[in-house]
């Protein structure tokens, strides 16, 4: 005997497999057969099991997957109204630097390897609006009202700042304290170039050296300490930075001249001035270090604009909906929403949460999440997302995905996990800043005995400090960031157009690709097929036809077959229950009604089983194709019976970017599982010079294989089930975000709206990307080629000129900003 049953939980085909095999192991069943689209399994049993066997079984083996009746799918899971965003944040940290791929942390803190400080993760959950009262700031409620203790009108309150602001807010506290402790010492250090300095007068050198120590103290100890312990750290575990660098000159430069003031008959009179006194440094060490803390602000500044385009994105959900409670409308908080609560949008609103609207119509501006500017007719039935902005006209809507399950939340998950992915091109930098820190050591040791043993008088000191400016402008932090700060700031970019990445390494296939193959269906089309005729032989009519062609589909997900559903509800026709019902996959349906065996499907079913088709079927059924429509066969056994034909408009845009594509010398290939006929109509109004029809999955992922064999990187882009094999076996797959998941999961990239200009957008993007990052890699190494000659002197015997340490780091500090600043112009690139 054999039973169906419904599976919830299943989202690609490792899960497939997995239920396939619990099932399997409970006593009893002969087999088990789990079919992912339809989200069933047909299980084959020597005797009757009850269900809950079936259902321990799920649970023991970890209870992601849930089994139930076939007519009796699980009610959706109530969201917890008590679950609250973590209020200073996600508490999801990562490097900037990504020097660790996408590793995250969860405290702030500095990057153990480089040294950086870890950026917070934007939040997928909008904040939650709270209410305070403004005399009795302890009074918190979630909701607006009246203050418990004095009757005022409760007033939003003041979100919280970000763990970005308050990095801000610590590195800007700081800096001004440093800036008051060294601006003293720069005045007293720099009055020495002064005839007859005035502060002589009040004391001599060797008082004016101390009160110099003492100034330092705070900016050493307090103010930028955090170097000094970034550089130890960098030391112990040997991952060498930038601090290492810093910290190694600030340091060495505050200690000699400590000692210089403690202990000054040790050194030579080559370091002593005309009153006995030994050159100290201090000026030099925190200068240094007050200007590094400078360029740290400002990238922390600049930081918090490179994933500006997700803080927009999660800006667009609401903070309050308001929910329909039987005859009442209540105001509340957006993490209140549950699923199936019924939600009034009013003109203007913003959707709150993914849902289908079930009262009313209205356009919808969906641009911040699909990029097209045109707003979108919504009517009865059709499907809204959180964040798009209802027009003039009121409507109800069904709430269907809350919180992190919906499509604004995934759009930001995504980025998020894209933002911190290494692309390929940051391996050469990787492995330039490896050797870079130990090199630049030795190239600061060798520039101070080059000019000791060779350089003029005083030739210590001109050493020493040449080697200090060697140190601190070889900073590798703009060689680190010159890949992440791009990759940021360009899938950003992107999924404000609608254009998701799922890794920074499909952003730089994209720019690679020499061959795009499409689908048809919902890729070329519009993926909305509507019925448009239904053909029958000579003793059948048109009703039974359509009786027996919905009865057939009523199990199948498929697109086509939704679409005679629709149709024969519209025509009121009844349905019969299906018997033995089985999916083909690339061919059709088959099952059985009144004990009798029908198949519904194209040519390649019918012909599967040897059926006859009459000549005056076959020459309708010809003439349709023709016209570039797609016809299913209805058969029993012995004869085709009739057949449905379905039309499915082409997509506006896909002849415009077919064109541009071409333009670019992409090879746009058109693989469909349709007709011969239907795919050469549609690759003529279109435009597409290679196609090839009656592809099954399994002949698409050979086709791309042999495209692949032929030395190409080819793209695959696909919106259904069928495509997942040929999705993953390409260089990059492309997934129509109006697709399934399965889809969607096989694919690197996705695009929101489901067209062939995202594809266009993609590439554009992967181009400005590419480009941008090497832009960085060039900026950051000729500074660094540069700069350090120059630092070591290489000038000084040609035109007598020579780096101070200061302005050294004032160059260093500027060379990071310089970089994060390029990778910001993305922000307005046209894509």
């Amino acid at each position: 005997m054999k039973y169906t049953y419904h599976i919830h939980g299943m989202s690609c085909g490792g899960c497939q497999n997995h239920v396939k095999q619990t099932l399997a192991k409970v006593n009893g069943v002969k087999n088990v057969e789990v079919n992912l689209e339809k989200a069933q399994a047909e299980i084959e049993m020597e005797k009757h099991i009850p269900l809950k066997k079936f259902q321990e079984a799920l649970k023991n083996d970890g209870g992601s997957y849930s089994i139930h009746p076939l007519d009796q799918k699980p009610k959706p899971k109530k969201k917890s109204s008590s679950l609250k965003k973590q209020e200073n944040g996600t508490g999801v940290y990562y490097c900037p630097m990504h020097c660790e791929g996408d590793k995250t942390y969860s405290q702030p803190g500095d990057c153990p390897k480089c040294g950086m400080d870890l950026v917070e993760e934007v939040s997928t959950v909008p904040t939650n609006t709270q209410y305070t009262c403004p005399m009795h700031p302890e009074v918190i409620k979630d909701q607006p009202g009246d203050c418990p203790k004095c009757g005022m009108d409760l007033v939003p309150k003041k979100p919280d700042l970000s763990a970005e602001e308050k990095t801000y807010a610590q590195l800007k506290r700081k800096f001004w304290i440093a800036v008051a402790f060294t601006l003293p010492v720069f005045i007293i250090s720099m009055s020495d170039m002064f005839n007859n300095n005035p502060l002589y007068n009040i004391l001599d050198l060797k008082y004016w050296n101390w009160i110099q120590l003492v100034l330092s103290v705070p900016v050493i100890f307090y103010a930028t300490w955090m170097f000094f312990e970034r550089a130890y750290k960098s030391i112990i575990t040997w991952n060498l930075n930038m601090f290492t660098l810093i910290g190694i000159g600030a340091s060495v430069a505050w200690l000699f001249s400590v000692v210089s003031l403690l202990f000054p008959d040790i050194f030579p009179a080559q370091f002593k001035t005309e009153s006995g006194t030994v050159h100290v440094y201090f000026e030099a060490a925190t200068v240094i270090l007050t200007l590094v803390l400078l360029g740290q602000l400002m990238e922390a500044r600049a930081h918090s604009k490179t994933n500006s385009a997700v803080k927009e994105l999660i800006k667009l959900s609401p903070n309050e909906a308001t929910r329909i409670n039987g005859d009442l409308e209540e105001k509340i908080s957006v993490n209140q929403i549950e699923v199936s609560d019924k939600l009034r949008v009013k003109p203007g609103d913003k959707i709150p949460v993914d849902g289908v609207i079930i009262e009313g119509s209205s356009s919808i501006d969906e641009s911040m999440i699909t990029g097209e500017p045109i707003p979108a007719e919504k009517i009865e039935g059709d499907t809204v997302s959180a964040g798009t902005i209802n027009g003039e006209q009121s409507f109800v809507m069904r709430a269907e995905k809350v919180g992190k399950e919906t499509l604004l939340s995934q759009i930001i998950e995504m980025v998020n996990k894209a933002s911190r992915s290494q692309a390929p091109i940051q391996k050469v930098a990787d492995k330039i800043s490896a050797y870079f820190v130990p090199v630049v050591v030795i190239i600061s040791i060798i520039t101070f005995f080059i000019w000791a043993i060779w350089g003029p008088e005083p030739a210590y000191v001109f050493g020493f400090v040449n080697a200090v400016a060697v140190l601190i402008i070889a900073c590798p932090c703009a060689l680190g960031l010159a890949t992440p700060m791009s990759v940021m700031v360009g899938i950003g970019k992107g999924a404000q157009n609608g254009v998701l990445i799922k890794n920074a390494e499909a952003l730089e296939k994209l720019n690679q690709i020499d061959v795009l193959i499409v689908d048809k269906t919902g890729t070329l089309t519009e993926g909305k097929p509507k019925v448009e005729k239904i053909g029958f032989a000579k003793n059948y009519s048109e009703e039974k036809t359509l009786h027996l062609i919905a009865s057939l589909n009523q199990y199948s997900e498929h697109p086509l077959a939704k679409a005679t559903l629709n149709y024969a509800k519209k025509r009121e026709i009844k349905l019969q229950k299906t018997q033995d019902f089985k999916a083909i996959t690339g061919k059709g349906v088959e099952g059985k009604i009144d004990n009798e065996l029908y198949f519904l499907g194209n040519k390649r079913l019918i012909e599967d089983h040897s059926i006859n088709v009459s000549q005056d079927l076959q020459q309708e059924i010809l003439q349709q194709q023709e016209k570039g429509k797609t016809v299913s066969y209805l058969a029993n056994t012995k004869e085709v019976l009739g057949y449905v034909v379905i039309g499915d408009p082409i997509k506006k845009s896909s002849k415009k970017a077919i064109q541009e594509l071409q333009r670019k010398n992409i090879e746009v290939v058109m693989l469909t599982g349709d007709n011969k006929q239907t795919a050469a109509a549609v690759a003529k109004e279109v435009g597409l010079l290679h196609f090839k029809a009656s592809m099954l999955p399994g002949a698409k992922q050979e086709e791309v294989k042999r495209l692949q064999a032929e030395g190409k990187k080819v793209a695959m882009a696909g919106d259904g089930i069928n495509d997942a094999p040929a999705l993953a076996q390409s260089n990059i797959g492309i997934a129509m975000g109006t697709g399934t998941d399965v889809a969607i999961e096989s694919a690197e990239v996705t695009l929101v709206k489901g067209d062939l200009q995202g594809i266009v957008k993609a590439i554009h993007l992967s181009e400005k990307v590419i480009k941008n990052i090497k832009q960085n890699l060039f900026f950051a190494l000729i500074y660094n080629s540069i700069g350090v000659p120059i630092a070591a002197g290489i000038l000084f015997p040609f035109f007598g000129i020579l780096l101070s340490p200061m302005i050294a780091a004032l160059a260093m500090s500027f060379s990071s900003v310089s970089v994060i600043t390029n990778a910001l112009r993305l922000r307005g690139a046209n894509i």
